[in-house]
């Protein structure tokens, strides 16, 4: 179904496969795993055909859907109903059937055989069955039948990502490449989709940081290389995959200090007998001896790196630093917040819940200043510092480079601090000019928390920070967020975030209700 042949994959001059060869075939389930940066996204692409390999070939022999990380926006007035039916092209076959069922008139032959046409044409991409398939996936997925009819513009970041993702999923039946299909997901919605993945007969390829879903719907996995340049493939299921591998390690590092011992002691034994003319010849070749048999011993697999940060000492400000009056705010006719009120004080931790749509992502990009409310304002009391972390880095300037980027949060970093800050989160050398656009997602996550912990903020806006993370960044967010003096308002759908947040109190949305934080609450992160 989709194939490639020594293939080489780049991002500028850095070179991150080099002559890779492998397939996916039908029932082939892969979980395309390495660290944040090691170009999981990027070979995605140029399996998906968005991109060229630098070498190499890529063979396709069926149809290919594919969900990019960011998906492209599509048109803001076109109706959900008809995104998630472009997929297969019914969307134009149905708005032609509606044309043609209006124009029929009595007796009018014309119109007759034009309706004619239009339901043959609409029958043959699936009909009405297929219409119930597309209603079932989105629903599956978090949308409700109202919201098919409903303009792409009024939805949410995370409505319309499930979008993007039920058209993918609803395409002709062919291989799925899926970058972080999870994100933005409630707990429904992520169930159902684990269940759809696991009985995928055709090809399937996800990046993914949830373990749940690679447990369950994966059959093999590609560990993309970065210091080797390759992909190790393993015929086998995520657990099994981690057990093996934490074997391997295990059995390397065991044997690799074999090596080191026998080295020594060879090394030893020959400094012994250059000492005398008659076995100095043999004192060297029994150096070089030791020398091929440590560099025939397999390298200990290296720790990969992690960020390491904490959030910034937060600058002192009035008792109420932050505070919101009736906001509302609408879309597309549809309102989204209504009578809004909200009251940050000085060091508060407040969870923001509410099922997608509910304007979680609106609340935190108005106090942001990035939206303007219909009516209502945001208040800012006495020595205001704000740091906000957009869900979708929309923060960030694509076109500007790394460190042009972190100079546009933090303009009172010196050079050599700019630098410090870039190399305690990953970007050393040459990563300090390459522009924001070619960052993969965990970079462009890490690139925005640079920004952050270098801002001095005092009230932080983190809306799903701990999304396109690994595990061991992930951990150094949570570390952070919960050793953080400052005042937090974060929307979340990660339960252990608001673990590490401990927060004080609970801002509800729709309806704008604050109260007391109790464990009652915590049911309800996942789910909104």
């Amino acid at each position: 179904m989709l194939a490639f042949r020594g293939v080489d994959v780049r991002v500028g001059p850095r070179r991150l496969l080099a002559d890779v060869t492998a397939h996916i075939a039908p029932g082939d389930r892969i979980g395309l795993v390495g660290r944040n940066g090691a170009g999981k996204s990027t070979l995605m692409r140029v399996l998906a055909g968005e991109i060229a390999p630098a070498a190499g070939t890529v063979t396709r022999t069926g149809p290919v859907g594919y969900l990019p990380q960011d998906p492209a926006a599509a048109d803001p007035s076109g109706s959900v109903h008809d995104r998630v039916l472009s997929a297969r092209g019914m969307d134009a076959a149905v708005r032609a059937l509606r044309a043609a069922e209006a124009a029929l008139g009595d007796g009018d032959e014309r119109a007759m055989r034009r309706y004619v046409r239009a339901e043959a044409e609409f029958q043959a991409r699936g009909g009405y069955a297929a219409e119930a398939e597309a209603a079932r996936i989105a629903a599956g997925l978090g949308l409700p039948a109202g919201a098919l009819a409903r303009p792409i513009g009024s939805l949410s970041g995370g409505q319309r990502r499930r979008v993007e993702l039920a058209r993918v999923l609803f395409g002709e039946r062919g291989t799925l490449l899926l970058d972080e299909p999870t994100n933005h997901l409630d707990a429904d919605s992520l169930a159902w989709l684990r269940g759809f993945l696991a009985s995928h007969r055709d090809g399937l390829v996800v990046i993914s940081h949830d373990t749940a879903l690679l447990e369950e719907a994966v059959n093999r996995v590609w560990h993309l290389d970065p210091e080797r340049s390759e992909i190790e493939v393993h015929n086998t299921g995520w657990r099994t995959y981690l057990t093996d591998r934490d074997a391997a390690d295990r059995r390397r590092a065991r044997l690799r200090a074999a090596a080191e011992r026998k080295a020594a002691a060879l090394h030893a034994q020959a400094d012994r007998m250059r000492a005398n003319s008659a076995t100095a010849v043999r004192a060297k070749d029994m150096a070089r001896r030791a020398d091929r048999m440590l560099a025939d011993a397999a390298p200990v697999r290296r720790a990969e790196r992690v960020a390491r940060f904490r959030l910034p000492e937060p600058a002192p400000s009035g008792r109420t630093p932050l505070g919101a009056v009736s906001l509302t705010k609408s879309y597309g006719g549809a309102p989204v917040l209504t009578g809004v009120d909200l009251a940050v004080d000085r060091g508060a931790q407040l969870v923001v819940l509410g099922l997608n749509g509910a304007g979680k992502t609106t609340l935190l990009r108005i106090l942001a200043g990035h939206e303007r409310p219909d009516s209502g304002r945001v208040v800012h009391g006495h020595g205001l510092r704000l740091g906000y972390f957009a869900q979708e880095h929309d923060t960030l300037d694509p076109a500007r480079t790394v460190r042009e980027n972190l100079a546009d949060a933090a303009p009172h970093l010196a050079e050599g601090d700019a630098r410090r800050v870039l190399g305690s989160f990953l970007f050393t050398g040459d990563d300090a000019d390459k522009p924001a656009g070619v960052l993969s997602g965990g970079e462009r996550t890490r690139l925005a928390l640079a920004g952050l912990v270098s801002s001095g903020a005092n009230v932080l806006l983190l809306d799903e920070p701990t999304n396109n993370l690994d595990p061991a960044s992930r951990a150094e967010v949570l570390a952070a967020v919960g050793g953080y003096r400052g005042a937090v308002v974060m929307v979340t759908h990660d339960e252990e975030a608001v673990e590490a947040l401990r927060p004080g109190r609970v801002l509800l949305l729709p309806d704008g209700v604050e109260d007391h934080w109790n464990s009652g609450y915590a049911d309800l992160v996942a789910l909104s």
